[in-house]
């Protein structure tokens, strides 16, 4: 039985599901965006003057998964799929910028997407426990914060993805974020409030395509910028997957944002992504969807829907206000 992937199920209240998702980074106006990708940059030496700052770290990639991507692919950190999914989540962040600017909001914020150094995160030290072979969402999240603590790398107003590559692994599925730190900013277990979230390139890697690691990739971030009162207030939404949009582009074809990615298609095996999404949503709600009925071909875009741009750009703007 094929693992069934995405985020974790959100609390029940008050009857219904709630998303875990809520507060986000920190910021101070504007929009432009400052990237590290491709310079000398790095998560130990970054940029202290930009105000919101997202980190991207690589988990290890074995060398017969590297092989796929060519034989330079053995020795790098960073093998292509890793590299796309940075990109893609330095794209969100500029389309989410280049919507307030053409609202005249936010005109002065930077936003600094970094790679930070590997991680590496050995099997549990109780080899006879669940975690020891297959770690649940939980227990990667809280080993990823014990690293990034080890490293000092918990400065506050930061968001840290890391992209570990675990295919076969049902419990992280495609990814995540968990309360209590979910919400940069907020601070969780008396640490600096810095947010981490896992997005999983093995799963989409093996089980899906590029398109929906792009996709994911920039889920799973954009998950630390929509708080629930925000969710609420653009389109009428409970959920933040229901800011996204499949859009049929052909009589067949149904063409996916990344908040939807995962929930758009029909709760089954191959239903747009190979395995549906456990968290919440109702495609009743979302900011368009267009229906499932004769789609057979399942198309992903990188480009964010109005509702969720309008939705980082209310947070952003609530954050810097003083």
């Amino acid at each position: 039985m094929g693992p069934v992937f995405d985020d974790r199920p959100s609390e029940p209240a008050s009857g219904r599901w709630r998303v875990t998702r809520r507060e986000a980074l920190a910021a101070i106006g504007g929009a432009t965006i400052a990237s590290s990708i491709g310079t000398s940059r790095t998560a130990t030496d970054p940029d202290r003057d930009a105000p919101v700052r997202v980190r991207v770290y690589p988990g290890a990639v074995p060398h017969q998964a590297r092989l796929r991507y060519g034989l330079d692919a053995l020795y790098r950190d960073w093998p292509v799929p890793l590299r796309d999914a940075v990109a893609a989540i330095e794209s969100a962040f500029e389309q989410v910028l280049t919507y307030a600017r053409d609202r005249t909001r936010l005109e002065s914020l930077e936003i600094s997407v970094e790679r930070g150094r590997p991680i590496r995160i050995p099997p549990s030290a109780t080899p006879l426990s669940a975690d020891a072979v297959l770690p649940s969402l939980e227990t990667l999240l809280e080993r990823f914060r014990e690293r990034l603590r080890n490293r000092d790398a918990l400065t506050g107003g930061a968001c840290h993805v890391f992209l570990p590559w675990s295919p076969l692994n049902f419990r992280v599925g495609y990814g995540g974020t968990l309360a209590p730190n979910s919400i940069t900013g907020e601070g969780g277990a008396g640490d600096s409030g810095d947010a981490q979230t896992v997005a999983n390139v093995g799963a989409t890697e093996v089980w899906d395509s590029r398109a929906v690691t792009r996709n994911m990739a920039i889920h799973e971030t954009i998950h630390t910028f929509l708080p629930n009162d925000i969710v609420a207030a653009v389109g009428d939404a409970y959920c933040d997957h229901e800011l996204g949009t499949a859009v049929r582009t052909e009589e067949e074809t149904l063409e996916i944002s990344p908040m939807a990615t995962a929930y758009a298609g029909p709760d089954r095996i191959g239903g747009g992504t190979r395995f549906h999404g456990t968290g919440c949503s109702d495609r009743d709600r979302f900011s368009r969807h267009d229906g499932n009925e004769g789609i057979e071909n399942w198309t992903y875009t990188t480009e964010l829907s109005d509702a969720t741009c309008e939705g980082v750009t209310r947070f952003l703007e609530r954050w810097s206000a003083p």
